[in-house]
C-alpha cells in the first residue's frame, strides 16, 4: 500500500542518504567509494564524485545551501567538495579511520569522529585548520557526531553506551548521559528547533530526550520500543517533529508518532541492514538506505489512510486535539471516559 522506487548505482553498502535541493535531489556516499548525487524523478545518478577516497566513506553531508559535500572514509580523511564542480577543494587528515563528519547548521565548522583514541576533530570549512581536538572524548568508538541547530553544542554517541554534548564556547562537556541505553548507540539527531534530541541504540530502542530543560536529568526520556526486531541504526525527525523515522538492522524502516510514542508503520523490502533514513521537509518521502547496495524511497503521502494504520489508532484509543499550549494538532490518548491529556508530549515534558 506504500509505493516504493529502488534507486540502483551503487556497488556496496550505501552508509548516509539526504534530500537536497529541496527534496528534488538525494545525495549518497557508498562502501565502494562513490557520492552519488540523484534525480528523485528519475531515480538516475545525475552526479558522481570519485577517485578521491581509497576506502569504504562513512558519511557525507551537505551545507544548508546544497553547495558543498563534506566527506568522511575509513581511509583516515575527511574531504570537501564542491557540489557544482564536482571538484575536492580539501583534505583533513585524520590519525584513525573517520566513523562520522557533519557540517555546522551555519557552514563555519565540521566535526568528525575518529577511533583513534576515539577523538572528536573539529575544523574551519573555509580553511580546512582544526580548531579543537578532544581525544579520549568515548571510551570506545564514536558512531555519529553531529551539531546541534544552534552550532553551540556537538552532541556524539558510541559503542560505549554514552551520550555527550560538548559545548563550542566554554570547550568542555556539558551533558553526559550515561544510563541512557543499554547497548551500543548508533546514531543521534536533534529537532530542529533544538529542544529534543533522540537517540537510536542496539538495545532496540530509541529514546527521546529534553535537552534544552534539562528534564532528562530528573524524568526519563519517552522511550520508543518494540519497532524493530534488532539493533536500530539509524533516526531522524521529521522538521515539525512529529514524527521520529528509524532504520534497524532487521532490514526495516519504522515511522513513529512521537506525540503518543508509538510505531505507526513498518515498511519492508530491503535485503539486508537498513543503515540510514532520512524525511523529507514535506513528510511525503522518506528514503533510506542500506547494506544491500540500494537507496528505497517510500512515498507517504497517504499513510495515514492505510488500514492498519487507522486500526492501531483506534485500537489506542487516540483523538485528534489542539494542544492548549503550543495549539498545534496531536494524536491525544483517551486515558478514562473523561480524562484526555490536553497537552502535546513536548510540551508536557517542558511544564
Amino acid at each position: 500500500q506504500i509505493q516504493f522506487k529502488i534507486l540502483r548505482g551503487h556497488s556496496d553498502t550505501v552508509s548516509s542518504c539526504h534530500f537536497c535541493f529541496e527534496d528534488t535531489k538525494i545525495l549518497s556516499c557508498s562502501y565502494d567509494r562513490t557520492v552519488k548525487l540523484w534525480d528523485v524523478e528519475e531515480c538516475f545518478p545525475i552526479r558522481v564524485l570519485e577517485a578521491a577516497h581509497t576506502a569504504p566513506i562513512s558519511e557525507c553531508n551537505l551545507t544548508p545551501d546544497d553547495r558543498r559535500v563534506v566527506t568522511s572514509s575509513y581511509d583516515k580523511t575527511v574531504k570537501a567538495w564542491d557540489m557544482e564542480t564536482g571538484k575536492m577543494l580539501w583534505t583533513v587528515e585524520h590519525e584513525g579511520i573517520v566513523t562520522s563528519c557533519n557540517i555546522s547548521c551555519d557552514a563555519r565548522y565540521v566535526v568528525s569522529g575518529s577511533d583513534k583514541e576515539n577523538t572528536i576533530y573539529i575544523f574551519d570549512t573555509m580553511s580546512a585548520t582544526v580548531v579543537a581536538r578532544i581525544p579520549g572524548h568515548h571510551k570506545s568508538t564514536i558512531t555519529r557526531c553531529c551539531f546541534d541547530p544552534d552550532n553551540q553544542r556537538v552532541t556524539s554517541v558510541s559503542y560505549d553506551k554514552s551520550i555527550k554534548l560538548w559545548d563550542m564556547i566554554t570547550r568542555s562537556t556539558s551533558i553526559t548521559i550515561n544510563e541512557g541505553h543499554s547497548n551500543a548507540i548508533s546514531d543521534c539527531c536533534f529537532t530542529s528547533d533544538g529542544h529534543y534530541l533522540c537517540t537510536a541504540s542496539w538495545d532496540k530502542s530509541l529514546k527521546i530526550w529534553d535537552i534544552k530543560t534539562g528534564e532528562f536529568q530528573c524524568r526519563e526520556p519517552i522511550s520508543l520500543n518494540q519497532g524493530h526486531e534488532g539493533s536500530v541504526s539509524s533516526c531522524l525527525f521529521s522538521k515539525d517533529a512529529s514524527l521520529v523515522v528509524s532504520g534497524g538492522y532487521d532490514k526495516t524502516v519504522a515511522i513513529w508518532d512521537t506525540d503518543e510514542g508509538y510505531k505507526k508503520l513498518s515498511l519492508k523490502g530491503h535485503w539486508d541492514w537498513v543503515t540510514d533514513v532520512t524525511i523529507s521537509k514535506n513528510k511525503k518521502w522518506i528514503l533510506s538506505a542500506s547494506k544491500d547496495s540500494t537507496l528505497r524511497l517510500w512515498n507517504i503521502e497517504k499513510m495515514n489512510h492505510i488500514p492498519s494504520v487507522i486500526d492501531t489508532r483506534k485500537a489506542r484509543g487516540s483523538k485528534i486535539a489542539q494542544c492548549e499550549e503550543c495549539e498545534k494538532p496531536f494524536l491525544c490518548l483517551q486515558c478514562s471516559d473523561s480524562e484526555i491529556t490536553s497537552k502535546c508530549v513536548f510540551c508536557r515534558l517542558s511544564s
